[in-house]
């Protein structure tokens, strides 16, 4: 097996990846990369997929003042030839944002925006990630113009189609959360996904204040899923800062022309385990469940801070029907809850594994990261033989 060899930037000293483990091993999980606070750039949008070969390709974005997220954003592309034990930098692409990186028929894309509320792009790789496409036109991978929002965010095939939730950022009010509006997008599977002509999509739901009673701040990074009655449902984040003690998901139904988008505020808010931080919900055919990981809030937090500012927790949980979830496990923790988090999780089955990237804000010898959610470094991790766990019960959570 040959050596990966890697730069990691440390306050303007270069290491071999080799050397990671000696320098991180008070860090949860494999360094991939860190990012000194002080350089006011933060690592974000941690994205994870498996090349059909078996290697790992991880990504990430850069924002922060230092940053170019607003004008022509960039994201990084990691390799792991041994299973994540090792990481290398492959590729830098200039005007990707948010994006989630997919291996669709053998081919690697990645898909999201150009900047922070950006045109809509998606690029492909044919070598495993070293070189790209690049999105210069509707028929590159310029798929819609625009404001737009989005997360890595999983990608569902259903009735020859593959599906990507989205948002619109156009709304009339340009504050966070109000300017949101979730709509999903679909291609045929057979299509050039490069060619935005092959692409259609819903109708945009807008923010409603009226929503939650008055409480409702935000619905975003909505995951296109496969309902039990085989209908393909947008499960999105809902943010609602003055509820302390629980948090909601919000259900959107998607037609099976993927051309309406419909929503009932009577029945489809949902209490969900880290509703109010981003989640990735993915079905496990052997266990007939619905799995995500998620910044679950433990008891002894809630009532005190505002819930999706506590991310200092992620936890295993499932489902059967998309609407009561059980708490099966903790998976990371930190006790303190203003500089540490762990957050965006991106996950993917590996066999009998789960396998994740987290967006991880931790100490580093004498420096600390700027806050929880600005995160200085990304890692990997491994979670073995992931079904033992769902045999375990920390909470319900019952509608």
């Amino acid at each position: 097996m040959r050596l990966l060899l890697s730069i990691v930037i440390l306050t303007g000293l270069f290491l071999p990846v080799s050397a990671q483990k000696s320098n991180y091993k008070n860090i949860p999980g494999v360094v991939v990369t860190y990012r000194d606070a002080d350089e006011g750039q933060y690592i974000g949008s941690p994205g994870i997929c498996i090349l059909p070969n078996g290697n790992y390709i991880a990504t990430h974005d850069l924002f922060g003042k230092k940053s170019t997220e607003f004008t022509s954003a960039i994201s990084k592309v990691y390799l792991s030839e041994n299973k994540g034990k090792l990481w290398k930098e492959i590729a830098a692409l200039e005007g990707q944002f948010w994006s989630k990186p997919f291996v669709f028929k053998s081919v690697l894309y990645i898909l999201g925006t150009d900047k922070h509320h950006g045109n809509v792009v998606i690029r492909k790789s044919m070598d495993g990630g070293f070189n790209w496409t690049k999105p210069t036109d509707s028929k590159s991978g310029l798929l819609i113009e625009g404001e737009f929002h989005c997360a890595p965010m999983p990608l569902v095939s259903h009735n020859g189609y593959l599906w990507k939730a989205m948002e619109r950022a156009d709304g009339e009010i340009k504050k966070w959360g109000l300017r949101y509006s979730t709509f999903m997008m679909s291609v045929k599977e057979d299509a050039d996904l490069l060619n935005a002509e092959n692409w259609r999509h819903t109708n945009s739901l807008p923010y409603d204040s009226t929503y939650l009673n008055g409480n409702f701040g935000a619905w975003i990074e909505g995951n296109a899923v496969l309902t039990p009655e085989k209908k393909i449902v947008n499960l999105l984040r809902v943010h609602n800062p003055n509820d302390k003690e629980n948090e909601y998901a919000a259900i959107v139904n998607v037609s099976d022309d993927g051309r309406i988008s419909a929503f009932d505020k009577e029945k489809d808010f949902i209490k969900f385990p880290g509703g109010s931080k981003k989640f990735t919900i993915k079905f496990d055919e052997k266990a007939q469940r619905y799995l995500a990981i998620v910044n679950y809030v433990p008891k002894e937090y809630r009532g005190k801070i505002q819930l999706d500012r506590v991310r200092n927790t992620q936890a295993l949980v499932s489902s059967t029907d998309l609407r009561n979830w059980v708490v099966h496990d903790i998976l990371l923790q930190h006790p303190d809850t203003k500089k540490h988090g762990f957050n965006y999780i991106d996950w993917e089955f590996d066999g009998k594994d789960i396998v994740f990237v987290s967006r991880t804000a931790y100490d580093f010898g004498s420096k600390s990261a700027k806050n929880y959610h600005d995160a200085n470094f990304l890692t990997f991790h491994r979670l073995k033989n992931y079904r033992k766990l769902l045999k375990k019960n920390l909470d319900s959570i019952s509608q």
